[in-house]
């Protein structure tokens, strides 16, 4: 075999070798931009999770003082809070995260219905106000974080995407569900007891 020839050999092997590599390289760096994503959505949650978190201890401070006799709900905000931070997977950041979302909710609840004083205090306000600023950017970014693992767990079942994220162990993520009994609609009782 001349040398032309050869090298007519090589270039063509080079060739097939391109074209077979190109698109696993163009499938793999996609599924790993995916993931990255994904991850990138999940720390922003984690983010906006620990606002709160942070939050809380101002916001009890200020009115712990004058709610004497709802000290049963500033500890479970104290646990949920220590339940929060010692989470190590996102199943537990999200449960615990659950759990301090309801004992705020329950001492806001408290503070606009029995603390009217305490409503209109600026710094309890202020506080209020951001707590609820946060929860609302929670909720933003779960939906940020649901769209970004819908999109890659829908790349992960794609041909050939598929072949190429079992080669390179991908695993579909996880997404947020709703607490067990959410689809149940809450019974509201409107029955007003005159008799006072």
């Amino acid at each position: 075999m001349d040398k032309r020839n050869r090298n007519l050999l090589l270039l063509i092997i080079a060739a097939v070798i391109f074209v077979i590599a190109a698109p696993i390289v163009f499938t793999y760096n996609r599924l790993a931009s995916a993931e990255n994503d994904v991850d990138a959505s999940w720390s922003q949650v984690e983010n906006v999770m620990q606002r709160r978190a942070d939050l809380v201890p101002n916001l009890v401070e200020s009115v712990q003082g004058s709610m004497q006799q709802e000290q049963e709900i500033f500890g479970n905000i104290a646990e949920a809070r220590q339940a929060y931070n010692e989470a190590n997977t996102p199943e537990e950041t999200v449960e615990a995260n659950d759990e301090l979302s309801g004992q705020l909710s329950t001492m806001v609840n408290v503070i606009r219905e029995d603390y009217p004083e305490l409503s209109s205090n600026d710094n309890v306000r202020t506080l209020m106000s951001q707590l609820e600023g946060t929860e609302n950017r929670i909720s933003t970014e779960r939906r940020r974080y649901i769209q970004s693992v819908q999109q890659y767990n829908q790349l992960l079942v794609r041909f050939p995407n598929n072949l190429v994220a079992s080669i390179f162990n991908f695993d579909r993520k996880d997404n947020f569900e709703a607490e067990e009994g959410a689809q149940e609609v809450p019974e509201v009782d409107f029955d007003i007891d005159t008799s006072e």
